[in-house]
């Protein structure tokens, strides 16, 4: 045990100095170097930063657990991530780059006008303190707890264990977001992300050396054929009818809402393109998101594989507690040095991804909401000054929520997909029509917004139609896009909007982006060509 400590604290002591360091050299008191980082992130950074910024423990946990208990159909959510982040590269960081916008709600003040700003931004703020917040807290003091036993060590009940855990991470996050501002939170998450890399993929090796007797390619072929089904990447789950609202991940919505989500989320949501606005030229912004897709490709191998692995240690044992079997095969497999480096740097992946958004949220406040109520907030110190407040009431309101996520009936990763469905396809919806569909107005707008809003809270929380919730979400997408567009012949839009280069950075294409590109997609396809007969 007291090795477990003395590496976790020296690893968090070590990315603790880095931030310290980071904060006194860069230069905060302006709001483009406080919510983005003085437009000065490479290649490296961006991408690093969007990995641990996506990567959690929601995944490390949610997405093990589930692949433990339905095995690799889960992984859809990670690798058809790289074609997403293909079409972010190629279409929406030049656009977005050559605007100069901070915030996504600037480009739709912009398009349509100042009240479909305002409504977006506030619904990007709802979902950030309902959803990703709190369910990265709730998985980060679970994996915490799993792990270090310390409802034992301090005897106390596991429920209250969490509550005070999720406290501090809240209040150690919340200051990384408050202080650092972008810059500091990028150039950490890179560290972090480089240590859940190599400890990520250390878990899977260390596990299948264990069943293999030293012999890694035994250990896989043990696991393999304990259940080759497990490994099949396409699913036969019925996804319209009886039992499809009980269906994981059926192969059919990869084509319909699920494309939707993933663009919606690499290529539009704040948080995520924060660290694109804040890239030194175009070329560093496509260079960090193509090697972001080549990460999503990759990572599976930690937050997949792993639950696969697990079913071979543990049967069907936790098959109703899923989300504690990723904690548990960690303790079996890793020795106590480096249980607790695997910690600090899960303890780094919670606070990325905590104080990324947190950071975002503020950001959207401070910009987009805030000045139509306050006329004065208008120099660099006020806006500092509000953003840093914000943080730290956005941040309660989630550490308060936190606890409310326990016992998620499928899964902590279903949970949250399903409770970001609420709001990704209404904003996507609006965001899609502003780029490519000119007729559209700001009233259209607004329509689709309030419709998608309450198709899919009524239909898969009221009515529980018997159809996937990702199947909804494609479904929706398009009642949305044809919602916008009857309503736009009743006030049509009367304004000539046009992407114009304001000069902010270089943006000129990377030579090497379309060779790139079109490797990120032959691999994502290769993947369901090779392991969709898996087992079968």
């Amino acid at each position: 045990m007291l090795t477990q400590v003395l590496t976790f604290l020296l690893f968090t002591g070590f990315v603790a100095f880095i931030a310290f360091r980071q904060i006194r050299s860069q230069h905060n008191n302006t709001s483009e170097g406080y919510f983005l980082g003085g437009r000065s992130l490479t290649a490296v950074v961006i991408a690093g930063s969007l990995l641990l910024t996506n990567i959690s423990t929601e995944h490390l946990i949610g997405m093990n657990g589930s692949a433990y208990r339905n095995g690799a159909i889960i992984i859809a959510w990670e690798v058809t991530s790289a074609i997403a982040l293909v079409v972010a590269a190629i279409y929406f960081a030049p656009r977005y780059l050559k605007m100069g916008i901070t915030t996504i709600p600037q480009f739709l003040g912009k398009r349509f006008d100042e009240n479909t700003r305002g409504m977006i931004a506030g619904l990007l703020i709802i979902s950030f303190v309902c959803t990703i917040l709190p369910i990265v807290l709730y998985t980060g003091a679970l994996n915490v707890e799993s792990i270090f036993n310390l409802s034992e060590l301090i005897g106390a009940s596991k429920q209250s264990t969490i509550v005070i855990t999720i406290l501090i991470m809240g209040s150690i996050g919340s200051a990384y977001a408050i202080f650092g501002g972008l810059k500091t939170i990028a150039v950490t998450d890179t560290i972090n992300g480089i240590g859940l890399l190599i400890l990520g993929l250390l878990v899977p090796i260390m596990a299948l050396g264990m069943i293999g007797d030293g012999n890694i390619i035994s250990g896989l072929t043990k696991v393999y054929n304990h259940a080759p089904a497990k490994f099949n990447v396409v699913s036969d789950e019925v996804s319209i009818g009886k039992g499809s609202r009980e269906s994981i991940l059926p192969f059919s919505t990869l084509f319909t809402g699920l494309i939707i989500i993933q663009l919606y989320f690499w290529t539009m949501h704040q948080s995520i393109i924060q660290r694109v606005l804040g890239a030194i030229s175009l070329k560093e912004a496509q260079k960090g998101l193509l090697l972001t897709g080549l990460f999503k490709i990759l990572i599976p191998l930690i937050v997949a594989f792993p639950g696969i692995i697990a079913f071979y240690y543990f049967g069907d044992k936790y098959y109703e507690n899923q989300d504690e079997v990723y904690p548990l095969l960690v303790k079996e497999v890793l020795p106590d040095s480096l249980t607790g480096l695997f910690v600090a740097v899960l303890m780094g992946a919670i606070f990325s991804t905590f104080n990324s958004v947190l950071n975002s949220a503020a950001t959207v406040f401070t910009l987009d909401i805030a000045p139509r109520f306050n006329k004065l907030l208008k120099g660099d110190a006020q806006k500092l000054k509000m953003g840093k407040q914000v943080s730290i009431i956005l941040a309660v309101g989630s550490i308060i929520v936190a606890p409310f996520v326990a016992n998620a009936p499928a899964g902590i990763y279903q949970l949250l997909q399903q409770l970001n469905g609420i709001f990704f396809i209404p904003i996507a919806s609006v965001i899609i029509a502003g780029f490519l569909f000119p007729r559209v107005s700001a009233f259209g707008a607004k329509c689709g917004l309030a419709f998608g809003l309450m198709f899919y809270i009524v239909c898969n929380f009221v009515l529980e139609v018997d159809i996937h919730f990702v199947h909804l979400l494609g479904i929706e997408f398009v009642l949305n896009i044809c919602i916008m567009h009857l309503a736009s012949l009743i006030t049509p839009n009367m304004l000539q909007f046009r992407i114009m280069d304001v000069g902010v950075v270089d943006v000129q294409n990377w030579k090497h982006l379309r060779l790139v590109s079109i490797f990120l997609i032959i691999i994502t396809l290769l993947i369901y060509i090779l392991l969709g007969n898996v087992g079968a």
